[in-house]
């Protein structure tokens, strides 16, 4: 790696600026540069750009900071790779819009619950004795604050509803509108002819305010995640570097052909599939299928877009690029098991179905009956009025929400983050767990296995102080713990893709994989120059708490399996320790997702973990899914838990509480039956005004709400 001079480093801080004075601004992300004079090459490229009136490049974040007017990110990036410099746009509105729904909630939450109090008031006064002129003027007063008060508060529920009339269909929010339109539209009217009755501005803003808390605490049982499918998409890399007879140039990746010669430094990540033309370098393989160790390539062998190339300079000539690649492939898959994933209907979903058209027919009904009997149209609309508001699905939609808020609160004190909003009532019906390896069960360190010989391992110690080899590490953390000094090597080099070669006692030395020493295996192995070669074996650290986790889950009666991409050698070890007796090792992303396909297909319930981007489409097609903090982002985006905690013990308590949660729904929902089956009659007969309906609704959300807490015990 390259360090960053003086220059560079004075020029972070002015990268830092905010840019945000006016006019259009773009976020580039610049993968090469490495140096000040990069920086004055990329400002000074951007600077031509037609519009651009200010560019700055933080060194350290690898970013540009363009601002101006009318800009086009496309025509940025074609200046710069004109220049030579690969670019890629940052599109971060996608993370500035998460929880802007949540505060346009509260905001009209809060705007609804300050005119319901100061409706009251008025209210108050009129019932304690104003009347006539006095009465009015505080009927007046109240609509004049009511109408704008709902017209603002009630966008949600009024934009939702027309959303469903629209499409001919009928949601939780139809009734919910009608009630509160007709409650504020007939007391309107009874306002401005001086009626004695038919003032309900309170109830309209009570109801709009007790379904507003709903409908926050239902927001606040989720948190946005952008789609998993876009989150591999972006590590499908934008730009390469193609060799041509007239030298290097930057072009688009999509524009790459079978047969093109691209070049590949260190940490860059492969743009295409294809084959290594000439270099050695390691490459990280774990994104795409999960092989923990780096493997190392040669002129001849296949590379795949997605992978990262860690160690040495690379040509590769292109076989598949564009929507060919494996990674392209894996996306299509990703996306498609979300899509069918996210037609799974809540609890609460499918009683609403059922729930809103009967609201509508009793309020018809109790309208049509009372003008037959009383032929009083306002005594009639009264009546129809108090129907619609005592049987609104306010505790229905309290029902699933409040649950889950108290639930998801309990679990993130516990370390896990619930993301998605039917996640508790899928987890409630797990019957299976299928676990990833590397990094899910295991640290990903490596660590040296056996009593390998001192002199040797002192040895390999010190050939190993040259490379940053996961292995080399592994070395010489095994040589510290048996407090082995590593011996002193001379014009130690690491040759990519094969290993480290030194001098000790005029002797040349190597470690490395043992094909490059000529013998076969896995692993390292080590020649001491005198004829000796020396094997050394390795196994992945488990987390501590997964012994304990694997013996809860069998213990609750759920089939546990290990589905891994590492070879079945190494799997079948570490499910040997863990204690789990199904485990399958070289799987695809593919063959992970065609598996719990499988399970699905014979009636089985499955909760996939899983941390790497080899996981996603398994993610996506499982049951429920969870992946740990540490995974990678598009795990993270897609599962429905995050684990931010370290303790992957938590699973057990995550399944206990989903299946406690998913007794609360149910016991929720069989309240506002109950609550309707006595209320609704009681409108029905003429008993209840709208007021004294909302009053009975509120009283109803009030005892599913205190039935939820009951959720964090």
């Amino acid at each position: 790696m390259t360090a960053a001079c003086p220059a560079c480093i004075a020029a972070d801080g002015i990268g830092e600026e905010s840019l945000a004075r006016g006019g259009d601004s773009v976020q580039l992300h610049l993968p090469d540069i490495h140096c000040a004079a990069c920086i004055s090459q990329v400002e000074e490229a951007l600077a031509r750009v037609p519009g651009v009136a200010r560019a700055r490049v933080n060194l350290t974040l690898r970013r540009a900071s363009v601002e101006g007017a009318a800009l086009s990110a496309p025509a940025l990036v074609a200046a710069l790779a004109a220049a030579g410099h690969r670019a890629q746009e940052l599109d971060q509105s996608l993370l500035a819009g998460q929880g802007s729904e949540m505060r346009d909630l509260l905001m009209r939450t809060g705007v609804a619950g300050f005119a319901m109090m100061n409706v009251m008031l008025l209210s108050v006064a009129v019932w304690s004795g104003a009347a006539d002129t006095t009465a009015q003027l505080f009927h007046l007063i109240s609509a004049a604050i009511t109408v704008p008060a709902i017209a603002f508060s009630g966008r949600p529920f009024f934009a939702s509803a027309l959303g469903a009339l629209r499409h001919g269909r009928l949601n939780m929010d139809v009734p919910i509108s009608i009630a509160i339109a007709l409650a504020a539209g007939v007391s309107v009217a009874g306002a401005l002819t001086g009626s004695d009755e038919h003032h309900w501005f309170d109830a309209a803003l009570a109801l709009t305010f007790f379904l507003l808390i709903g409908r926050c605490l239902d927001q606040a049982g989720r948190r946005a995640a952008r789609s998993a499918a876009a989150e591999l998409a972006a590590l499908d890399v934008p730009q390469a570097v193609r060799l041509t007879a007239a030298g290097r140039e930057v072009v688009k990746a999509e524009r790459l052909t079978a047969g093109d010669l691209i070049e590949l430094k260190p940490g860059d990540r492969f743009p295409a599939d294809g084959q290594v033309e000439t270099g050695r370098s390691d490459i990280d393989r774990s994104a795409l299928n999960g092989e923990s160790a780096p493997a190392p390539v040669a002129p001849g062998d296949a590379v795949q877009a997605g992978e990262v190339n860690l160690s040495g300079l690379l040509t590769v000539r292109v076989a598949r690029a564009g929507r060919d690649t494996a990674l392209s492939r894996l996306t299509d898959l990703v996306a498609t098991a979300e899509a069918q994933r996210s037609r799974y209907s809540g609890v609460a979903d499918r009683a609403a179905r059922a729930y809103a058209p009967l609201v509508h027919i009793l309020s018809a009904a109790a309208f049509v009956y009372w003008l037959w009997l009383t032929g009083d149209g306002w005594r009639a609309l009264d009546v129809a009025i108090a129907v619609l508001v005592i049987t609104c699905p306010c505790a229905l939609g309290l029902a699933v929400p409040a649950v889950s808020t108290v639930a998801t609160g309990r679990l993130f004190r516990r370390g896990l983050l619930v993301k998605s909003q039917t996640a508790l009532e899928r987890l409630a019906e797990i019957d299976a767990v299928a676990f990833d390896k590397t990094g899910t069960l295991t640290t990903g360190a490596a660590r040296l296995t056996g009593t390998p010989d001192r002199a040797a391992l002192a040895l390999a110690a010190g050939l190993a102080a040259a490379s940053r080899h996961p292995y080399s590490r592994a070395i010489r953390a095994a040589a510290d713990s048996r407090g082995i000094a590593p011996r002193a090597v001379e014009d130690a080099t690491e040759v990519p893709g094969r290993g480290v070669e030194a001098r000790a006692a005029g002797r040349r030395v190597r470690l490395g994989h043992p094909g490059w020493l000529g013998c076969d295996g896995e692993g390292v192995a080590l020649d001491d120059g005198q004829g000796t070669i020396t094997r050394f074996a390795f196994e992945e650290e488990l987390r501590p708490e997964a012994p304990a986790l694997i013996a809860a889950l069998k213990a609750r009666g759920l089939d546990v399996a290990l589905l891994s991409g590492d070879g079945p050698g190494a799997v079948a070890a570490a499910a040997a320790r863990l204690g789990i007796d199904r485990a399958e090792g070289r799987m695809t992303p593919e063959d992970k997702a065609e598996w719990l396909a499988a399970r699905g297909a014979e009636g089985r319930r499955v909760l996939m973990v899983g941390d790497g981007l080899n996981d996603s489409a398994a993610l996506a097609g499982a049951h429920a899914s969870l992946a740990p903090a540490s995974g990678l982002e598009a795990a993270r985006c897609l599962a429905d838990v995050v684990l931010v905690g370290d303790d992957l013990g938590a699973v057990s308590d995550l399944l206990d509480t989903a299946k406690r949660s998913l007794g609360r729904m149910r016991q929720n929902i069989l309240i506002s039956v109950g609550y309707n089956l006595i209320a609704v009659p009681v409108a029905l007969a003429g008993l209840a005004s709208p007021f004294l309906a909302a009053l009975a609704m509120s009283i109803s959300s009030l005892t599913v709400t205190l039935n939820s807490v009951r959720a964090q015990k």
